[in-house]
């Protein structure tokens, strides 16, 4: 626990956590209170070098456009056409006003809906932690010889902390992202593989506000999160973290490097 927290009562983290702004994908809040290793491969920086390269890019689930606006600083040029989709509504909001500067257009899109463009209109398709890849879509808008890159969350991500809340899960659910599953998905979509890469890491939580706000913000961990409905856990939680000063879980990514084949070539990115 942090010398800020070791002060502060149950009740005053409890309301801290939940308090905080969930929009975006903005993690520094978290700062001092959780941390997390980040892959090896440094997602948002290869991204800059090729958006570099590309003409027409399109970043799907965008959440609050944090990770493509770092791209687009750090990238050597910037790419004739940007768009961004994202499907909730305070996102959407957020992103455009990251985005707008950097001539983003940021389409409002839901998750399960068909992308909102035309066929072959990107040869580059980029996305962070999207909730599932419509894989069928990606390679319908995507230009013969386009490429998707992307990092996606893997299975069992966190399941320490899911497990606390909700008890042991079945293998179906914590295999649901498993790299193996999306690789045939994207395969049965007419994309080529041509790098998977996947890394496991380690997550520390501080106190109980950032485990409050950690699953607040992100949804599908334990679905239907309140604080109300999981107050003794919470509680238990606390009181572990006291004790042992952290509570230790992990997370798991993978990279997704993929082609759509055809008479287009070789990509551009």
């Amino acid at each position: 626990m942090t010398d800020r927290a070791s002060h502060r009562t149950f009740e005053e983290l409890i309301a801290e956590g939940a308090s905080a702004p969930t929009e975006g994908w903005d993690f520094s809040w978290f700062e001092g209170r959780a941390s997390e290793a980040r892959p090896s491969w440094g997602y948002a920086t290869t991204m800059a070098g090729r958006l570099g390269r590309a003409d027409a890019v399109l970043d799907v689930q965008t959440g609050g456009g944090e990770v493509l606006d770092f791209a687009l600083a750090h990238a050597p040029r910037r790419p004739r056409l940007a768009v961004a989709t994202e499907g909730w509504a305070p996102n959407v909001a957020k992103a455009t006003a990251v985005l707008r500067p950097r001539g983003v257009a940021v389409v409002a899109s839901p998750e399960d809906a068909p992308l909102p463009f035309a066929d072959g209109t990107f040869d580059l398709v980029v996305s962070r932690h999207p909730v599932e890849a419509p894989w069928k879509e990606i390679a319908r808008v995507l230009q013969d010889g386009g490429v998707y890159f992307a990092q996606h969350v893997g299975p069992g991500s966190v399941h320490e902390l899911v497990e606390h809340f909700l008890g042991a899960q079945p293998d179906e659910r914590r295999d649901a992202r498993h790299p193996d599953r999306e690789r045939r998905a994207a395969e049965a979509a007419g994309l080529e593989i041509v790098d998977l890469r996947a890394e496991r890491l380690r997550v520390e939580f501080y106190d109980i506000a950032a485990v409050v706000h950690f699953l607040r913000k992100v949804i599908w961990m334990v679905p239907g999160f309140t604080v109300e409905a999981y107050l003794p856990r919470l509680r238990a939680l606390h009181e572990r973290i006291g004790t042992e000063g952290a509570f230790v879980a992990h997370s798991t990514r993978h990279l997704f490097h993929a082609r759509k084949g055809g008479a287009g070539g070789a990509p551009r990115s």
